[in-house]
């Protein structure tokens, strides 16, 4: 399949949404800072916020194509629930003294804006 700048022949659309690209952003500023929790976080804290990351961004992706706003609905509200869990992770790496507070304010700042953006986007779909 040939490929036209970032936008697929067969559609994605996914890939074109705002949301999507804001949450694609958003994890890789996250996994920047992850890079320096301590290595005994591996498979604790740093994995789990990973898959949290990946969750947000596979959840927008999956309730894409869903055949009616209101499943769509679910999936957007799901990666919400992922981003909560994100913000949890980021409060316990807070705690542990593995970021500082700057560090954790500015990603809630970020992770504050998604929010707000996941939830217009689903009052864009009710």
């Amino acid at each position: 399949m040939t490929m036209t700048g970032d936008r697929d022949l067969y559609g994605f659309r996914f890939r074109e949404w705002d949301i999507y690209k804001d949450a694609r952003l958003f994890r890789n500023e996250i996994n920047i800072i992850l890079k320096n929790y301590p290595r005994e976080e591996i498979y604790a804290l740093i994995d789990q916020t990973r898959r949290a990351l990946n969750s947000i961004i596979l959840n927008i992706a999956e309730g894409a194509n869903k055949n009616t706003d209101k499943d769509t609905r679910v999936y957007i509200n799901r990666a919400h629930c992922s981003l909560d869990e994100v913000v949890s992770c980021l409060d316990c790496a807070l705690d542990d003294k593995y970021i500082t507070q700057k560090q954790h304010e500015e990603a809630i700042i970020k992770a504050s804006s998604l929010a707000k953006r996941l939830k217009g986007f689903t009052r864009y779909l009710s």
